[in-house]
């Protein structure tokens, strides 16, 4: 006769760690419930899946480098940026990824843009798409190192393989003519295959004093705004309307 040792034993050897943590609270659940064999075992699978989905999402969130906040529903929609409830749901809908079309969220410092990027991301990700969030400082590193280094290749790779890249920050800082053909050769790959978001703080014609090269500025913008959305948000920064002092 097998005994609950022997039934623990048995899950460990299979490796289903977390039906075996559970498998006191069951078994009292199932005679409290008056459970079926096949409802009692449904429950242990579907923990087992639980959890593991779970461990999967964080790895993923992990992979993606999601900023810390990242929850749209925390969402702030009594300040006034340009963005509306109805618009921002549609935006969550993300019908747009499906379709393959670009978001290109434009404003001012503070104005929620990489908060949106984020949480369009994670919702990305919890749908089962693979999505990658690097700022425009990281992913210049990467393009200017991905044949010097195994871990650049890596991420360079991943990044070409998303189903949606966001681009956190794009132009706010000059760029070198390299890693600008670099990323001109990105964004072209990319085009029709997969979704990119992008967040700026420059307007399209200071794009080319970026990029010191308005032809390329202009090959890149035809390509992200083929089949884009862009977003206007507008206002003054949230965080320093909403800023914390010490005293």
């Amino acid at each position: 006769m097998y005994t609950t040792d022997h039934l623990r034993q048995m899950l460990l050897q299979l490796k289903l760690l977390n039906v075996e943590q559970k498998l006191s609270e069951s078994l009292v659940k199932a005679q409290t419930e008056q459970m079926t064999h096949q409802e009692w075992l449904t429950l242990l699978l579907q923990t087992e899946i639980n959890e593991r989905e779970q461990r999967m999402m964080k790895t993923r969130i992990k992979r993606a480098k999601l900023p810390q906040n990242h929850l749209l529903e925390y969402y702030d929609f009594g300040v006034d940026n340009g963005i509306s409830k109805t618009q921002m749901n549609q935006l969550k809908e993300l019908h747009w990824l499906e379709q393959h079309f670009n978001v290109i969220l434009m404003g001012p410092s503070g104005t929620g843009k990489t908060f949106i990027a984020a949480g369009l991301a994670y919702l990305a990700l919890k749908a089962g798409y693979k999505a990658i969030f690097r700022t425009m400082e990281d992913l210049a590193r990467i393009l200017k190192l991905s044949d010097m280094t195994k871990n650049n290749r890596a991420q360079y790779n991943a990044c070409v393989k998303a189903e949606l890249l966001v681009i956190d920050d794009l132009m706010m800082f000059p760029i070198e003519k390299k890693v600008g053909q670099m990323l001109f050769h990105l964004i072209d790959t990319l085009h029709e295959k997969s979704s990119v978001i992008i967040t700026t703080n420059k307007s399209p014609k200071e794009w080319a004093e970026a990029l010191d090269d308005q032809v390329l500025a202009t090959a890149m913008l035809d390509r992200l705004l083929h089949r884009a959305q862009v977003v206007q948000l507008k206002g003054e920064s949230y965080r320093m309307k909403n800023r914390k002092t010490i005293f």
